[in-house]
């Protein structure tokens, strides 16, 4: 086992000297090289550590050049404040688990989530910097948009209420409506669940898998994902597009990832803590909710240069959310129920009415408050059918509501909107194809 040691000029050389030796010794590992962080309080000149010493601008490059010149098992940091804080080690942290190398200190480890090579197929990834960022509606998004351009998708759902066993769902076979969706859950099926969603919105194939936990990194502690990478591999479809769930990762090596990150999000999410690690990871950078009152176009703005410093060559397309209603609604008088937050609902009621001919004489964001959004229907009047995304109480409040009150339920989408994402998701499919089928 091959080791990189973080060491710094606040310890006595001495000190470090014998703290390498017996960390060497304790974990049977090889010490390579160092990575000098800083600190000139108790360093001596021409001190002699007997590895060879790399230095940076600050400790992140620091550690950055001592990776790209060594090929490492496990990082060991020795460093200690004032050099490093929280912040530089989990910098440090990604670069490290990036890298592909353990992360050890004196009281904590961190190690990279281990990503099985189970797609035989060429595969992308959709993962996200949290929950309701979008991130599922983007899955749905880019299956249809490869569906049109012949890639002939198939989707590995990774949900926190998925079913124990892989389930495949045939989308573009079957009309997944409202009798489809009150049939699953009284068989005790999570009906909204990201597969559900995404077979009845894109008309797409495909595989419900669950999870539970996840790690800084984004591994889940549990999952079944590999069970259902390999029922993808034996489908009739082209390429696989695995949509992972909240921050949580799909456990699984792929072509491509799009990371999907909000606006509306405390920046530190997306390119501090260990967004930076996922960031490192991505090949595309979605910045959905870019819009007042979500985000300001100065926060925008922001986030965009602030991924920039982490990943210079990275794009980033900021985008928007636009309900698509999943059939036609012109002339209804709905009531709309979402996701969304409160202040944008307003916003989202006038695109619908605007482009799709309706009325929305009332609307709710409490899909995911039972309590609320049941307060919310219940003040709902005037309402000849009810629109709703697919989530969260979608199916076991608001359809089957409409159900009792012999009401249509009709469902929509959240179509992203941005400059050259259709391109951008496009280039990504051929890049995936070419480089698992040259």
């Amino acid at each position: 086992m091959l080791a990189l040691f973080l060491i710094d000029g606040e310890h006595y050389p001495p000190v470090v000297i014998d703290a390498m030796q017996s960390v060497q010794e304790s974990l049977g590992a090889e010490g390579v090289a160092a990575a000098f962080l800083g600190g000139t309080e108790k360093l001596k000149a021409g001190t002699d550590y007997g590895i060879p010493l790399i230095h940076g601008p600050d400790p992140a490059s620091a550690v950055e050049r001592a990776l790209s010149q060594y090929d490492v098992d496990v990082v060991v940091d020795l460093s200690d404040e004032p050099v490093v804080g929280y912040r530089e080690r989990m910098r440090i942290a990604s670069l490290v688990l990036y890298a592909g190398a353990r992360y050890i200190g004196s009281d904590f480890e961190l190690k990279p989530p281990d990503l099985r090579p189970a797609s035989t197929k060429p595969s992308l990834a959709v993962i996200g910097t949290g929950k309701r960022v979008g991130k599922t509606a983007i899955a749905g998004y880019l299956a249809r948009l490869l569906a049109s351009e012949g890639y002939d998708p198939g989707v590995v759902s990774m949900g926190r209420g998925g079913p124990p066993d892989p389930e495949v769902i045939e989308g573009h076979k079957l009309e997944v409506g409202s009798e489809y969706l009150l049939e699953a859950l009284g068989r005790g099926a999570h009906a909204a669940s990201d597969y559900y969603e995404t077979a009845a919105l894109s008309r797409v194939t495909t595989v419900g898998c669950r999870r539970c936990g996840g790690g800084l990194a984004g591994e889940p502690f549990v999952s079944n994902v590999l069970e259902g990478a390999e029922i993808a591999n034996r489908l009739d479809t082209l390429v696989t597009v695995f949509d992972g769930s909240g921050a949580a990762m799909p456990p699984v090596r792929v072509e491509g990832r799009v990371l999907v990150a909000g606006a509306h999000q405390d920046p530190e999410y997306i390119v501090g803590f260990l967004g930076t690690y996922r960031l490192l990871l991505s090949d595309l950078v979605l910045l959905t909710m870019s819009e007042e009152p979500m985000a300001t176009p100065e926060k925008v703005d922001g986030l965009v240069r602030a991924i920039g410093e982490v990943r210079p060559d990275l794009t980033v397309i900021p985008t928007v959310f636009r309900p698509r209603p999943v059939g036609s609604i012109e002339g209804i008088k709905v009531g709309y129920v979402s996701t969304a937050p409160p202040a944008v609902l307003g916003t989202l009621a006038r695109h619908l009415e605007e482009f799709y001919g309706c009325e929305v004489v009332a609307s709710s964001g409490n899909l995911s408050d039972r309590r609320r959004l049941a307060e919310d229907l219940e003040a709902m009047s005037g309402v000849e059918a009810y629109l709703t995304e697919i989530k969260a109480a979608a199916v076991d409040v608001v359809t089957r509501r409409g159900s009792d009150e012999q009401k249509p339920v009709l469902y929509c989408d959240n179509d992203p909107v941005g400059n050259g994402l259709d391109g951008e998701l496009l280039g990504l499919a051929r890049e995936a194809v070419a480089h698992k089928d040259p």
